[in-house]
C-alpha cells in the first residue's frame, strides 16, 4: 500500500499556487495552516511565517478565502485539511467556523490544543504524542475524522537532526488501541531519510517546517522538495 504524504503550507496570498505545486509533486493532502498569534505547538520556521501572514493581513476570514481559492485549484479530490488554534474558533465561533469551512472547501480540521473530549461536533483529525496514556489514544481514536495524527515527539514542529526514537513506541499502542485508523506521523520529519524511516513504521507522513522553508523559494522548489519525498515513500 501506498503511503500517504501530507504537506503542510501556511495560508497566505501564494499558498493556493504552492498546494497546486506541492500536489504536483506528490503531496495526497495539503494541511493549511490559519495563522494564530500565539501558536504553542508550533516551532521557530512555522512562527515566523505565522508572523509574516499575519502582517499581511491573514485574519479568519482572509483564510478561508485562501482555502477556498486553493480548493478552486486542486479540485475536489485532495483533501484540504485547515490547521489552527481554539482561540481563533471561540473568537469566530464554532457554528459559523464549521459551517464556513466546509463551504470554503474544506476536507476536515486539525485543532492543535483542543482536547480530544471537547466539541465532539467538529469533523477534526485528532492528534496523540508519546505522552498521551492509553486512554486518551483510544478515545483520540474513537473520535477522529479520517486517520490519527502521531505527534513523534514532545516539543514543538521544527527539523530535527533524526526522527524522534519515541515514534517506534507510539506506533505500537496506537495500533494496538486503534487497529482500523491510518497512523500518519508528523513533527520532525524533514529529509527524504527520515521521511522512509517513519513510513516504515506508520502509514503516512506529515511534513511541515522543512516544506514552509522551501515553499518561500517558489512552487518549482516546492514541487521538487516534495517529489523527493514521494520518491522516497514509493521506494
Amino acid at each position: 500500500m501506498s503511503k500517504a504524504l501530507v504537506v503542510y503550507l501556511m495560508a497566505g496570498s501564494e499558498t493556493p499556487e504552492l498546494a497546486e505545486a506541492a500536489v504536483e509533486g506528490g503531496a495526497d493532502i495539503v494541511e493549511l495552516g490559519f495563522p494564530f498569534s500565539d501558536p504553542l505547538a508550533d516551532g521557530p520556521v512555522i512562527r515566523r511565517a505565522a508572523e509574516r501572514a499575519l502582517a499581511q493581513g491573514m485574519r479568519t476570514k482572509a483564510c478561508l478565502e485562501c482555502l477556498g481559492r486553493a480548493r478552486e485549484r486542486l479540485g475536489p479530490a485532495v483533501p484540504l485539511i485547515p490547521m489552527t488554534y481554539a482561540s481563533l474558533l471561540e473568537a469566530y465561533g464554532y457554528e459559523r467556523f464549521t459551517a464556513d469551512l466546509r463551504a470554503a472547501g474544506a476536507s476536515s480540521l486539525i485543532v492543535a490544543d483542543l482536547p480530544v473530549g471537547e466539541h465532539r461536533e467538529l469533523p477534526r483529525v485528532q492528534l496523540v504524542a508519546p505522552t498521551s496514556t492509553d486512554e486518551r489514544i483510544a478515545l483520540a481514536a474513537d473520535t477522529t475524522d479520517g486517520w490519527l495524527y502521531l505527534v513523534t515527539l514532545t516539543g514543538t514542529t521544527g527539523t530535527r537532526d533524526a526522527l524522534s526514537p519515541a515514534l517506534g513506541g507510539l506506533v505500537e499502542r496506537a495500533r494496538r488501541l486503534a487497529t482500523a485508523i491510518p497512523l500518519y506521523a508528523g513533527f520532525g520529519i524533514s529529509t527524504p531519510e527520515q521521511a522512509g524511516a517513519a513510513a516504515g513504521l506508520a502509514d503516512g507522513i506529515v511534513v511541515g517546517s522543512r516544506a514552509v522553508e522551501v515553499a518561500e523559494k517558489g512552487p518549482g522548489a516546492l514541487r521538487e522538495y516534495v517529489a523527493s519525498l514521494r520518491e522516497v515513500l514509493d521506494g
